[in-house]
């Protein structure tokens, strides 16, 4: 997957109202640790073999973190460009952390875990585990970077819109909708073009981040399954915000 400067990506956030960050909630969502038999990334940082490695020979930290930084900013181009088109001021997120140890980055006071990714609306930024990340990256492909970043950066387009839906699967499910709408729309308005196998690489890092079958959806926590989260994503990308019931 690449990232080329095109032109902004507009869609329908005309008429939502731009609410001050939620600020009751201590992380807005995350994604949950690989599981069971999904794939599992191998937590090793050195370079894999090739039996690891994907035809598109990414698997470097330092591509890795293009990945991260070109993400950042094709999420900021995208919201930005929705939020003028309904005639709001975009604040983007403050900061992106990566951290490697459990407690090493804490949100509102809790300590964030290992193997996860999250948006915490106190302090207004996302933090992500970066030695399972790169190792996902490492398995899954570089659209996994890009999902990622996409989902995490929904949710604080959520806070932004005052958006808290009663279940966590709610919050999830939609923050997986409006993941794949900035894709879709910034593949469509050229400012990402797509490599052979992008989209399964989509779907398989959807697969692994997918809730157990039998994890109730109502518990506090729940994600979705790997086929929710498949169909949430792809509803996003191939209709773009209309599709993800923002109002």
């Amino acid at each position: 997957m690449g990232a080329r400067s095109g032109r902004d990506a507009r869609g329908p956030l005309a008429g939502l109202l731009i609410a001050a960050l939620v600020s009751a909630a201590c992380a807005g969502g995350g994604l949950a640790e690989p599981e069971g038999e999904r794939p599992e990334p191998s937590r090793q940082t050195a370079s894999p073999g090739p039996s690891a490695t994907r035809t598109d020979s990414t698997t470097s930290v330092a591509e890795f973190q293009q990945d991260v930084a070109d993400a950042q900013v094709i999420a900021e181009r995208y919201w930005a460009a929705q939020f003028k088109a309904s005639g709001q001021r975009f604040q983007p997120i403050k900061r992106i952390t990566p951290y490697q140890r459990a407690g090493e980055v804490s949100c509102g006071g809790e300590a964030l875990p290992r193997n996860n990714a999250v948006y915490c609306s106190r302090g207004d930024f996302i933090a992500y585990d970066v030695t399972w990340s790169v190792a996902a990256f490492r398995q899954i492909g570089d659209a996994f970077v890009f999902y990622l970043l996409g989902h995490e950066y929904a949710h604080g387009i959520q806070a932004r819109l005052g958006i808290n839906n009663s279940f966590t699967i709610q919050q999830e499910l939609q923050a997986d909708c409006m993941a794949g709408a900035y894709l879709g729309d910034s593949v469509r308005a050229d400012a990402l073009t797509l490599a052979d196998g992008d989209l399964d690489e989509f779907r398989d890092g959807l697969a692994a981040v997918g809730d157990d079958p039998d994890q109730p959806w109502f518990a506090e926590g729940s994600h979705g399954t790997a086929e929710q989260r498949t169909q949430s994503f792809f509803r996003g990308y191939e209709r773009s915000l209309s599709a993800c019931d923002l109002g």
